[in-house]
């Protein structure tokens, strides 16, 4: 991607280097830890467990952080964080002039960069959950380790398929905008397992559309795509498609646990977004799910 020159947003949090330790009736951040990777086995949405775990705390426990005063990041560190605002003040860019266009108001989130655990307005979380936005305070949560672990354990590497993970998280603030976000949660409350993960998956895929969109727009109004940026950021949405991952843990796929998309649909409305720039195109509610 091309990025000199491009602004740095102001609504980024960096809390790297903090200690987070969060104890709930004898349950620390090792036990947080086995409820999201125990969700995520079992084809549920971690934050989901972890939210429940946020309301013991409030009785039962709580969360002290510290920092530390020898953390220093690395050059590369400091690299990413500084691509991470670059990235997030182009959403900003595009979303605003987007909303406007609708005759709407954008109010951008705000990125908190964190190191090993974090405490968000969802609860508690650790580098292991990955990237996640949380709707009760509007921000997106990435440790940034998150992308070497990309290119180390599932192969999607570049700056543009980092980019394109921020975007998506992005777009989860976009749906909560919207409306679209708490309509889809109303309705995963009131339906069965299997329902509620077609619903999530009509969630991602939307989102994963509208990371598109911004991309498409970016690079119109900065021109910041090159030559294989597009490839990068499509090898990336197949490589965190649930059959993949599934397939990659287990050695097989269980379908109705599907709660992201499978690598052929995450591929294909990212695709969607980002060749079409067309914002009509993105409803994932109303066709059959067979058809996402």
């Amino acid at each position: 991607m091309r990025l000199d020159g491009r602004r740095e947003s102001s609504n980024v949090d960096d809390r790297r280097g903090r200690s987070t330790a969060t104890t709930v009736g004898g349950i620390g951040l090792g036990g947080l830890l086995i409820i999201g990777v125990i969700s995520l086995l079992l084809g549920k949405n971690p934050l989901q467990a972890l939210q429940t775990v946020q309301e013991i705390q409030e009785t039962m426990g709580g969360v002290t952080t510290s920092q530390d005063p020898n953390w220093q990041p690395s050059a590369q560190e400091q690299e990413l964080a500084q691509f991470a605002s670059r990235i997030l003040a182009g959403t900003e860019d595009v979303w605003t002039e987007i909303f406007r266009q609708n005759g709407r108001t954008y109010e951008p989130p705000k990125l908190v960069l964190f190191s090993g655990a974090v405490q968000s307005g969802c609860g508690g979380a650790t580098s292991s959950s990955g990237p996640f936005y949380c709707s009760a305070d509007r921000t997106v949560y990435i440790d940034l380790s998150f992308f070497m672990d990309m290119r180390r354990q599932i192969g999607a590497d570049g700056d543009f398929a980092y980019a394109y993970v921020i975007a998506h998280e992005v777009g989860h603030h976009v749906q909560n905008l919207l409306g679209t976000l708490s309509q889809a949660h109303n309705q995963m409350a009131r339906s069965s397992e299997a329902q509620s993960n077609q619903i999530s998956v009509r969630l991602e895929l939307q989102a994963d559309f509208y990371a598109g969109i911004w991309g498409y727009y970016d690079n119109k109004m900065f021109g910041s795509l090159e030559e294989g940026d597009i490839q990068e950021a499509l090898n990336a949405a197949s490589k965190i498609g649930d059959d993949y991952l599934q397939k990659k843990a287990r050695g097989y796929t269980v379908p109705e646990s599907f709660n992201h998309g499978t690598s052929a649909q995450r591929e294909k409305w990212l695709k969607k977004g980002l060749t079409t720039g067309n914002l009509s195109l993105g409803d994932t509610f109303s066709p059959n799910y067979r058809d996402l």
